[in-house]
């Protein structure tokens, strides 16, 4: 029986999510960047947001890639709390305020432009972390693998 904390707890489905965010990071960055860019004066709350979400994105997957780490553990549950709940407001304002949202965001319909990846994300996101809780020390790793 082992008493050390795991190392990495980046295996299997994990990283799946770790790269499902670092994706939409980068999607959303992307989107963000050129929408400010080219058309900022003809929807700046959409665009605006779309840069939030895309910050929102870059935070969840750092802080995802270090929960071993209890600060970033808690950074990670805030980042996608926040996003779950981004998503959630922003696609209902977008749903029945159309005219707040000329054009569309990471967030908008509830990701809808993402195939609703942005609605389903941050609910594996909270599953994971929950699941997936860091170990505080060698006593309590030696407690959880006692009881598993």
């Amino acid at each position: 029986m082992s008493t050390t904390a795991p190392t990495s707890r980046m295996t299997g489905i994990g990283r799946v999510l770790v790269i499902v965010y670092a994706v939409m990071a980068l999607a959303a960055t992307g989107r963000s960047f050129v929408q400010i860019f080219r058309q900022f004066d003809e929807a700046p709350l959409a665009y605006t947001l779309s840069a939030l979400a895309a910050a929102v994105y870059i935070l969840a997957t750092l802080a995802l890639v270090l929960a071993n780490r209890r600060g970033w553990y808690a950074v990670a549950w805030v980042a996608i709390v926040f996003e779950l709940t981004g998503v959630l407001v922003v696609g209902a304002l977008s749903i029945f305020f159309t005219d707040l949202f000329p054009h569309d965001t990471v967030w908008s319909m509830l990701g809808r432009g993402y195939l609703f990846i942005p609605l389903v994300l941050p609910v594996f996101g909270i599953w994971w972390l929950r699941t997936h809780r860091p170990v505080r020390d060698a006593q309590d790793a030696a407690a959880a693998e006692a009881i598993a």
